[in-house]
Order: C-alpha cells, then sequence, then structure tokens
C-alpha cells in the first residue's frame, strides 16, 4: 500500500512518503503543493493524508490534483479547521473555512449535489464520502464531551448543528473526512 503524508510538517510517518514545502528532518520530498502538477504519475498512491493543508492553500484545484493521483477505490483522509473554530481567525495563513459538506461537492451524487444539482462544477468526482466527523476542543469545555456524540450521531444532527445558534454557541474545532475515489 502507497501512502502519502501530503503537507507532513514535523508528523513523520514512518513508511509512508513525506511531503512537505519545509526542509524538516524526515521529509522524503520538498516540494510546493502551490506548485501544479505535483511531482508524482497518475494514480500511485493507495492513501492520501492531508492534516491541517488544504486551509492554507487555494484547495479546489489541490484536490483535481489529489484526485489524479489517487488509485480508484483509494482514499484521502483530509482535516481542515471547522468555520465555526476560532483557529481560522487566529493563524494568519488560514485562507479558507470549511463545513462538514464542504467535501460533497467533489463527490458525485453526493446528497449535496443531488439536493442542489452542482455535479457541474468540477469535471473530476470521487465516489464516495465514507467517513465525516466534527471534532470540539475538550479539556475545560466539558460539555463538548456531551455536544460532540450529540452532533454526530447522523447527518441530520450535523446539518443542523452547522445551520443553527449550536454552532455558534457550541464552536467546534476540526472536521475529518475520508473520501473514496
Amino acid at each position: 500500500m502507497k501512502k502519502l503524508n501530503l503537507g507532513c510538517g514535523t508528523d513523520i510517518r514512518k513508511g509512508w512518503i513525506n511531503l512537505d514545502i519545509a526542509k524538516i528532518p524526515g521529509v522524503d520530498i520538498v516540494y510546493d503543493i502551490n506548485k501544479l502538477p505535483i511531482p508524482f504519475k497518475n494514480e500511485v498512491f493507495d492513501y492520501i493524508l492531508c492534516n491541517d493543508v488544504l486551509e492554507h492553500v487555494e484547495y479546489v484545484p489541490l484536490m483535481k490534483e489529489l484526485h489524479r493521483i489517487l488509485k480508484e477505490y483509494g482514499i484521502i483522509e483530509i482535516k481542515v479547521p471547522h468555520f465555526s473554530s476560532r483557529n481560522n481567525f487566529v493563524d494568519p495563513t488560514h485562507k479558507k473555512f470549511f463545513s462538514f459538506q464542504t467535501f460533497e461537492f467533489f463527490v458525485k451524487n453526493s446528497t449535496y449535489n443531488k439536493d442542489y444539482n452542482k455535479e457541474y462544477y468540477f469535471d473530476f468526482h470521487f465516489k464516495e464520502v465514507v467517513y465525516s466527523k466534527i471534532f470540539f476542543s475538550k479539556g475545560l469545555f466539558i460539555f463538548n464531551f456531551i455536544v460532540e456524540p450529540f452532533v454526530n450521531c447522523c447527518e441530520m444532527s450535523k446539518k443542523l448543528f452547522e445551520l443553527t445558534f449550536l454552532s455558534r454557541l457550541f464552536p467546534a474545532e476540526n472536521i475529518i473526512i475520508k473520501i473514496k475515489k
């Protein structure tokens, strides 16, 4: 299984190709992902990890590029800040905000695309979202131990959380999503 750790930073993983813009010990490939295409052949990877990367770049062209280098039935795991996270505003390098539904735009026949007929936006599509979760800060925020399971119990509860005052009252931290090609 060939795996890519895109924008790895100091999260160096053994058995993975670790790619980052910074020359950090353990980084296998130093490359700026703002310069496309990424230096890989088509359909090379079975799994791509993209933790805390997409909020720093123009991610639509990058998603197309990740689709290109991912094998059929391969998985992309993405972690990004939720739009209600204060970290969106603390980090001056963040360019984009995300909903748990953002990545459904890239999925053929997704619920969002069926409801709003937006498949024409992109000339590439993934097969399905295989995992989606909204994460909350814990620690001092004890109530988030209750809020997180409630929000993630089903798709409708995630939608209600994002559509109502609840996302302002209990801001989320991150979204983790896995998408299959």
